[in-house]
C-alpha cells in the first residue's frame, strides 16, 4: 500500500521544484491507467474524484477502488476528494478511506468560507490527513465567470483556515479544451508573497504547457488539477475502438482498448510537470 496524504507529497514537490499532478477521474477505466502511468514515471499522483464522479460511483465503492490501485503500485498516491461542498460529504471521504479533502467554499463570503474550510481542515488534521481549500473562484469554460485571487485575503484565508494547500484563481478556467488560458504570473508572485502554503491550480488543462512547466519549476504551484485534456483522450480512445468495430458489443473489450492511449496521455501529463522519477 502506497497511500500518501497531500503533504506528504506536496512538501518534496515545493522543495523539488516540480508539481504532482491531480488526475481527475470519472470511472475504474481512467483512474487505474492514471494509477499505471504514475508507476511507469515513477511520480507520486493524487487520484482526485469530483462531483461528477461522485454522482456517477458512490464514496464508499470510490474509496475502496482507489486503495485498491494505491496498492497495486509502488509509488505514492494521494486519494483526494475534490470539491467537497459539505462538512457532510468532506466526512463521507473521510469515512470511505480518502486521504485528503478539498472543501469548495469559494463562492461564499470570505468569513464564510473560512470558518467553513477551517472546520474540514480540524476535521481531516485530528484524522492525520490533509485538507485543501479554495480562495478565490475559479470559473467554467461557458459557464460561471472567475473571480481572481486577492493577495490579502489568501493571506488571511491560509493563516485562519490551517489549510495544507490552497486552490486560486489567477486566469485558470475549468473545461477549457485548449491550451491557450495563460495565468496571472503578476498576481500568482502577489500571493507567494503572503504565504507559504502550497498552492493549487484547477482548471489546469488550459494553462500553456509550457507555462506548466515553467510555474513547476519556479513557483510555489505544487499540484495542478488535469481533468479536460485526459477526458478527452478517453473519448478520442472509445470512439475509434467502437468505430475500429461496428459489430463489437462486450463493454469490457471496448474500454480495454481505452487503456493505453490514456494512461499515455498521462504519462505526458506526468513529464509535463517534472514529475518524472520523483516518487
Amino acid at each position: 500500500m502506497t497511500l500518501a496524504t497531500l503533504s506528504q507529497v506536496l512538501g518534496p514537490a515545493l522543495a523539488g521544484g516540480y508539481a504532482v499532478p491531480g488526475l481527475v477521474c470519472l470511472g475504474w477505466e481512467d483512474m487505474r491507467a492514471y494509477a499505471m502511468a504514475a508507476q511507469a514515471e515513477r511520480a507520486p499522483v493524487i487520484l482526485q474524484a469530483g462531483p461528477s464522479c461522485r454522482a456517477h460511483t458512490p464514496l464508499p465503492v470510490l474509496g475502496a477502488m482507489f486503495r485498491n490501485l494505491a496498492d497495486s503500485v509502488d509509488v505514492p498516491v494521494v486519494i483526494h476528494l475534490d470539491h467537497g461542498y459539505t462538512l457532510d460529504e468532506c466526512r463521507q471521504a473521510l469515512d470511505a478511506g480518502f486521504t485528503s479533502l478539498m472543501y469548495d467554499g469559494s463562492r461564499h463570503p470570505l468569513a464564510r468560507n473560512i470558518a467553513e474550510t477551517a472546520r474540514v481542515a480540524e476535521l481531516a488534521h485530528a484524522a492525520g490527513i490533509s485538507c485543501e481549500g479554495e480562495i478565490g473562484f475559479v470559473g467554467y469554460a461557458g459557464g460561471d465567470a472567475s473571480a481572481g485571487t486577492d493577495a490579502g485575503e489568501a493571506a488571511i484565508f491560509a493563516r485562519d483556515t490551517g489549510v495544507d494547500a490552497m486552490a486560486i484563481s489567477i486566469g485558470n478556467v475549468h473545461l477549457q479544451q485548449d491550451h491557450e488560458g495563460g495565468l496571472d504570473e503578476t498576481r500568482l508572485r502577489a500571493i507567494e508573497e503572503t504565504t507559504t502554503v502550497p498552492l493549487v491550480i484547477h482548471g489546469g488543462s488550459g494553462v500553456p504547457l509550457a507555462q506548466r512547466l515553467h510555474l513547476a519549476k519556479t513557483s510555489r504551484i505544487c499540484k495542478f488539477n488535469i481533468g479536460t485534456e485526459l477526458r478527452m483522450a478517453f473519448g478520442a480512445a472509445l470512439r475509434g475502438a467502437i468505430a475500429a468495430d461496428p459489430a463489437r458489443f462486450d463493454r469490457v473489450a471496448i474500454l480495454k482498448d481505452t487503456h493505453d492511449p490514456v494512461m499515455e496521455a498521462a504519462r505526458a501529463v506526468i513529464r509535463g510537470l517534472n514529475a518524472s522519477g520523483k516518487a
